[in-house]
């Protein structure tokens, strides 16, 4: 009798995103919603993050998606997957946190201000090693200024195919356009991050020829 509860424990986490999610709609099973959160929970978080540059609003996102979720579950269609309909609305708080902040500022992200500089440095990629170099920090945050730069709808693609690995077909699917419409978004954002990162890197790499050239003397000081 002990091994039930077990094996119903088992059973609700060998269920699919799509077996779940009906549970909550049909049933309002707390459960089956609770596993959902737990799968996906850091998936959304990420995209939240990096779309708005801002880790801790991006936890404050995906709570919102999740919220939002579970008050919309009477609208989930069975018959699509739940990841597409996930991802869809995180997206779509996304735009909307984005747009208060752009009206609330009166400027754009390209300026980069205090704020954005200041959520930029808070800001450290999931996965990251540990000892990671400094280099490679610096790096790493001139491509997030840089994504930060882009458009809604180019960071949009860059961030679910290159951070979290969804194919033309189901960003297609998540965004609602033509797949060829995805990948002529994602040429044109990989073009504009060159573009961006171009003058950036040229900074950097100036920086580090200053350092070279600087007296040994100064550096044992």
């Amino acid at each position: 009798m002990r091994t039930a509860p077990f094996a119903s424990l088992r059973s609700l986490l060998a269920i699919s995103d799509e077996q779940a999610m009906w549970r909550v709609q049909t049933q309002d099973d707390e459960r089956a919603f609770a596993q959902l959160v737990r799968r996906w929970e850091g998936p959304i978080q990420r995209l939240a993050a990096r779309m708005t540059g801002d880790a801790h609003r991006g936890e404050d996102l995906a709570q919102e998606t999740f919220a939002r979720v579970f008050a919309k579950r009477k609208d989930y269609q069975p018959s699509g997957k739940f990841s597409t309909w996930l991802w869809r609305i995180a997206l779509n708080l996304c735009y909307d946190e984005l747009r208060r902040r752009q009206r609330r500022e009166e400027s754009s992200l390209d300026g980069m201000g205090g704020e954005a500089i200041a959520a930029l440095e808070a800001f450290v990629a999931p996965g990251s090693p540990p000892d990671k170099s400094l280099v490679e920090q610096e790096r790493g945050e001139l491509v997030r200024r840089a994504l930060l730069q882009l458009s809604e709808s180019y960071r949009a693609v860059l961030v679910l195919r290159h951070y979290e690995n969804l194919k033309f077909r189901e960003i297609a699917g998540v965004l609602d356009v033509p797949e060829g419409t995805v990948k002529s978004r994602m040429a044109e954002a990989l073009t504009q991050m060159g573009r961006l990162l171009k003058p950036m890197l040229a900074v950097e790499a100036n920086r580090d020829l200053n350092r070279e050239s600087q007296p040994k003397e100064s550096l044992m000081i």
